[in-house]
């Protein structure tokens, strides 16, 4: 989603070539492909530790630091090659994306055009705002002290970096198109004449 709009903000006449089918099908494939990986480490470590604590979460779903936590065996060298992996991972995504939104703004503060730095702006920060959220709780998840742990607060930072993003996602691209805030006004205005 950066890249994407770092060509059509910053080489709005190339998007079309940039951005073309092969692009964004390469982009889509190194997606899956590193989340498949991430998640093919992640279980393979998974089902290899022995649980000598129960099967019990406190999660909705099965999280590995909830279930590192069950675990009795003192295999560090595995856990921290795929923390390694994950990091790494995570890392390079994030330095992309940083670095695809310095060029960004650059490029926006360089506008002449007070409407055009609205339009660019309004195009990058509910993008900016979700991939914010997803980072600052995950970190938060993962990188915080046990002593602030608790099973209500894991849940809700659980909540929040795994549900909230892309739940929010689909409502903030899609409100920017003429036809779905059309439809939306229509409803609400058929509800409220239903009420009264």
């Amino acid at each position: 989603m950066a890249y994407d709009r770092y060509v059509a903000i910053c080489k709005p006449l190339h998007y079309g070539t940039l951005m073309g089918t092969r692009a964004c099908v390469r982009m889509a494939a190194a997606a899956w492909a590193g989340g498949f990986l991430h998640a093919l480490l992640h279980t393979a470590n998974t089902f290899t530790m022995p649980l000598c604590q129960g099967n019990v979460l406190d999660q909705f779903f099965c999280e590995i630091a909830q279930i590192l936590k069950l675990s009795c065996s003192h295999s560090y060298l595995r856990e921290v090659g795929v923390f390694v992996f994950s990091a790494c991972l995570i890392f390079g995504c994030f330095v992309f994306i940083v670095l695809s939104y310095v060029q960004i703004f650059t490029a926006v503060l360089r506008m002449p055009s007070e409407q055009g730095r609205h339009k660019a702006f309004s195009m990058c920060l509910p993008h900016l705002a979700v991939v914010s959220l997803f980072v600052s709780t995950s970190f938060f998840a993962y990188l915080k002290p046990p002593s602030i742990s608790s099973p209500a607060v894991d849940l809700v930072v659980a909540v929040l970096y795994s549900v909230v993003p892309p739940a929010v996602n689909p409502l903030l691209y899609s409100m920017r198109n003429k036809e779905l805030k059309d439809a939306l006004n229509r409803l609400i205005q058929l509800v409220l004449v239903q009420q009264h």
